[in-house]
């Protein structure tokens, strides 16, 4: 198959690219705008592979994006695109609606276009896959509720509304033009290559430099964990295996309070880095807790069984492997996280990448 990744250099994206190009025999057409997240080093693996083509590109230039999908005629395409980030999504949300929102809409309207043009057989084995998150839902308030695929949407963030929009209009485009996509909605995931901003990463790089973890509130808020392998093979598997119009939610099952993950990194970290930053005793001697975000959820959990029963998928990574292996690649990755807070990588992406098009 011929596979158009958008986002394809972001956390979950770049993971997606290396499993396909690593674990197929499929070519990747990779569409990033390369905004702050986006880091190409996340795919010096697959860099110069005769599968693999990226293109610096934002998917609101619809412009240059008809090109581009006329250009390498796409078997499918999966939409990963996006600004993701809640706490800045309640700083400045104009971002958030012009990707997530005018940008998926352009990106259907491209898709459209394209899949009109298609022979019959071609028409049918198309696919549109647009990847979203369980924020969608809202939070859940009983301490067994689960999300369901049939869960009905109550965003809470600017973050959130903007991706149940963005949902709303790939399965209008579904029913009203007919175009063959499906829908996944993911919990939190975590792994190697997470921009340090998110939870996880932030408290690995805090520990190591004897700085304070944060914690919102008092840390009780809940997260199901998803290892972001795990999710990447979920997707192709969904984008390459589901029906039409189908709708599947991932999750990790793997619940935690935000306190208790911290917590889990920094006994990981007494094993894995005992050498602290000087006058640092024990590593949770740096947790704090900071004034919660606004409108914060308080529990998201998913109920993956659909995907499990239709597919046969099942994350392969528990909370405790998976966590031991995201800190392992940390503490052996160092320049990577570097690069980025340093803004060297910037400077490196400007000099490497910019004449790197299809």
């Amino acid at each position: 198959m011929k596979i158009l990744v958008t986002g394809g250099a972001g956390f979950i994206g770049s993971a997606v690219v290396r499993h396909i190009v690593q674990n197929t025999q499929d070519v990747v057409l990779n569409v990033d705008k390369l905004t702050y997240a986006g880091n190409l080093e996340s795919l010096a693996s697959v860099h110069g592979h005769e599968r693999y083509t990226f293109s610096q590109t934002d998917i609101c230039d619809r412009q240059t994006f008809d090109r581009l999908i006329a250009d390498f005629q796409p078997d499918a395409i999966m939409h990963l695109a996006a600004e993701s980030h809640v706490d800045r999504s309640i700083s400045g949300p104009a971002a958030f609606i012009e990707t997530n929102i005018i940008g998926t809409y352009q990106l259907l309207e491209a898709s459209r276009q394209y899949w009109n043009t298609l022979p019959d057989n071609k028409k049918q084995a198309f696919r549109f896959h647009h990847i979203s998150t369980d924020e969608v839902y809202g939070d859940l308030e009983g301490t067994d509720d689960l999300f369901l695929e049939t869960t009905p949407y109550a965003p809470s963030s600017p973050y959130s509304a903007s991706k149940a929009s963005s949902d709303h209009l790939v399965r209008a485009w579904h029913r009203t033009y007919g175009l063959p996509v499906v829908v996944t909605n993911c919990s939190n995931n975590y792994g190697p290559y997470h921009f340090p901003e998110k939870l996880i990463p932030l408290i690995i790089q805090n520990a190591l430099a004897g700085k304070a973890l944060p914690i919102y509130g008092n840390g009780h808020q809940i997260r199901d964990w998803l290892f972001v392998e795990d999710h990447a093979r979920a997707l192709y598997k969904v984008m390459t295996e589901a029906a039409v119009g189908e709708t599947y939610n991932i999750g990790g099952h793997n619940e935690q309070k935000n306190i208790d993950v911290v917590k889990a990194i920094c006994d990981l970290l007494e094993d894995l880095a005992p050498n602290k930053p000087q006058g640092i005793k024990h590593y949770q001697d740096l947790i704090t807790y900071v004034t919660d975000r606004p409108g914060h959820d308080l529990r998201y959990a998913i109920d993956a069984s659909k995907i499990q029963k239709d597919l046969g998928w099942v994350p392969q990574e528990s909370f405790e492997t998976g966590l031991r292996k995201t800190i392992e690649w940390y503490l052996s990755n160092q320049e990577w996280v570097e690069h980025i807070q340093s803004g060297e990588y910037q400077n490196w992406i400007q000099q490497q990448y910019r004449t790197e098009q299809v």
